[in-house]
C-alpha cells in the first residue's frame, strides 16, 4: 500500500472508532481481517498514523476546525510526518484507493506557520480540559510541556532479568535493533520510538525473550518497582500483583531469597503469572488466586505490602491515547474510592516497623499525593519515606529528574524521566 492507500484506511479505522466506541487495539485487528491483503508494514504504519492522531486529537482537531477522522488524519500527514498540502493533492489525484483532493479550506488550515496561536493552553497540551486543575497541582508548571511530551510516541523498554542475564548479555543479543542502556532504571533496556511508518520490533519473538532473560516494562514501571525496596529474605505481600510484572521485578530484586505472596482479586488478570513465573526463573513466589481467607495467614506479619493499585492509567496516555478522551471525572471519582479501600486493606497486612509501598500508573493529583494526604491523616501510625534518598541510592542524579511531591512520593514523567507517568511513595509503619 502506498501513503494515500494508508491514510485512507486510518481515516476508516478512526470512523470505526468513534462509532462503536471500541479500543483501538480491537479496531486495527478487525480491519487487518477484514483487509488482508494489507502486510505487516501496511499495518504498523496505519496504526502509527491512528495512534499519532487520537495522541494530538486536541490540537490537530483545533488547528484544522474540525477533529473529524478525515480532519485528523490530514494533520498528522503534514504537521507530524512531513507531508506538504501540494504533495498530498498529487498523490490523491493519482490513487484509485485515496481520499478526495484536499478542499481550500484544508489546503489553507494545512499551510498556516502557527495554526495553534489562537488556541487554548489545555489544547495545545493535548488534554481534556476538566483535568487541567489536577495536572497543575500535580505537575505544577510543567504541565503544559507534559502534555506535549504525552502526545508522542514512546519508546519500548525492557527490564532486564538478572535471574538469568546481565544487561550486557540482553544488549549483545539485541545489537539488531539498536538497543542501549536505560537512563535511569540499572537494570533497564530502551529501544527508541519510531517516526512515521517505522515498525517497532517484535522482541517476544526474540530467543532472549524466549529463554526469560528480559520482560517487556516501562522504565518507570522498573524504577518504581525498585523504589518499592523489596529486599533478599523479606516476606512480601503484592495484593495487586495482576499479570505480575512488579511481582518479577521484585522476585529478581530478591534474588529469588524471601517470599513473595501474588494476589489479586480478579483471577483473569492473575492468570498470566504462572507461565511468566517459570520463564523468568522465578522460585520465591506463591500465588496466592483470590478467594475467602486468601490472605488470612498473612494479616500482621509482612515486612513489605506492595498496592499498585487500579487507576485511571492517565500515566499511559502516550500508549493510549483513546482513553485520555474517554475518561471523566465521575470514573476518576471511582476510581479514587477504589485506591482508598485498597490502601485500607493492605494496611492489616504489614507489621510493626514494615513498609506499604504506594503506587500508580497515573499524573492525576487526586490519585497520587491527594490519596497519600488522606491516609497520613488517617494512620498517624505510618510516616513517609522520602524518595528523593531512594532514587539517588539507585542512580546518582535520579532524584533531579522526577516530581518529588511534598509528601515524599516521586511523580515519573514523560518530559522529566522520558517513561510512562508513574507515581510511588513509601509508607513505613512506626512500629
Amino acid at each position: 500500500m502506498k501513503l494515500p492507500g494508508r491514510l485512507s484506511a486510518a481515516i476508516e479505522i478512526l470512523e470505526d472508532i468513534a462509532q462503536r466506541h471500541r479500543p483501538v487495539a480491537e479496531a486495527l485487528k478487525a480491519w487487518g481481517i477484514n483487509n488482508r491483503f494489507a502486510g505487516a508494514g501496511d499495518r504498523a504504519a496505519i496504526g502509527n498514523i491512528v495512534y499519532d492522531a487520537l495522541r494530538k486529537r486536541a490540537s490537530h482537531g483545533f488547528a484544522m476546525g474540525s477533529d473529524s477522522a478525515r480532519a485528523l488524519v490530514l494533520a498528522v500527514a503534514v504537521r507530524d510526518w512531513g507531508a506538504t498540502p501540494e504533495e498530498l493533492n498529487d498523490l490523491f489525484a493519482a490513487d484509485t484507493h485515496a481520499p478526495e483532493v484536499l478542499s481550500a479550506d484544508e489546503v489553507q488550515r494545512l499551510s498556516s506557520a502557527d495554526p495553534l496561536e489562537d488556541a487554548p493552553e489545555y489544547v495545545r497540551a493535548d488534554f481534556p480540559e476538566w483535568v487541567v486543575p489536577s495536572l497543575k497541582a500535580s505537575l505544577g508548571p510543567f504541565w503544559r510541556d507534559e502534555g506535549r511530551a504525552m502526545a508522542g510516541r514512546p519508546a519500548l523498554d525492557l527490564r532486564v532479568n538478572t535471574l538469568k542475564a546481565d544487561r550486557a548479555r540482553v544488549l549483545k543479543s539485541l545489537e539488531r535493533v539498536a538497543a542501549q542502556p536505560a537512563a535511569l532504571s540499572p537494570v533497564g533496556v530502551r529501544i527508541a520510538g519510531g517516526e512515521r511508518d517505522s515498525r517497532t520490533p517484535n522482541v517476544q519473538a526474540d530467543e532472549g525473550y524466549l529463554k526469560g532473560w528480559f520482560e517487556v516494562q516501562d522504565q518507570g514501571s522498573q524504577i518504581v518497582a525498585l523504589l518499592a525496596g523489596a529486599k533478599p529474605g523479606e516476606q512480601v505481600l503484592d495484593l495487586c500483583a495482576g499479570a505480575g510484572g512488579k511481582t518479577l521485578a521484585m522476585a529478581a530484586s530478591m534474588g529469588n531469597k524471601g517470599q513473595i505472596f501474588a494476589y489479586d482479586s480478579d483471577r483473569h488478570r492473575l492468570a498470566p503469572i504462572y507461565d511468566r513465573l517459570k520463564r523468568n526463573g522465578a522460585r520465591n513466589v506463591q500465588v496466592r488466586a483470590p478467594g475467602e481467607g486468601a490472605l488470612d495467614d498473612l494479616v500482621g506479619k509482612m515486612d513489605r505490602v506492595v498496592l499498585d493499585a487500579p487507576c485511571t492509567g492517565s500515566g499511559t496516555w502516550r500508549r493510549q491515547p483513546h482513553a485520555k478522551w474517554k475518561l471523566s471525572a465521575e470514573q476518576l471519582a471511582l476510581r479514587v474510592d477504589e485506591q482508598a479501600a485498597i490502601l485500607e486493606a493492605g494496611v492489616r497486612y504489614v507489621k510493626p516497623g514494615g513498609e506499604l509501598v504506594y503506587i500508580t500508573c497515573s499524573i492525576l493529583d487526586e490519585e497520587n499525593s491527594g490519596q497519600m494526604r488522606r491516609f497520613l491523616a488517617a494512620h498517624p501510625e505510618f510516616e513517609a519515606v522520602p524518595a528523593g534518598p531512594l532514587l539517588e541510592a539507585m542512580a546518582p542524579g535520579a532524584s533531579a529528574q522526577v516530581h518529588l511531591t511534598p509528601e515524599g512520593g516521586a511523580l515519573l514523567t514523560p518530559l522529566k524521566t522520558g517513561t510512562d507517568g508513574f507515581f510511588a511513595m513509601v509508607l513505613r509503619h512506626r512500629g
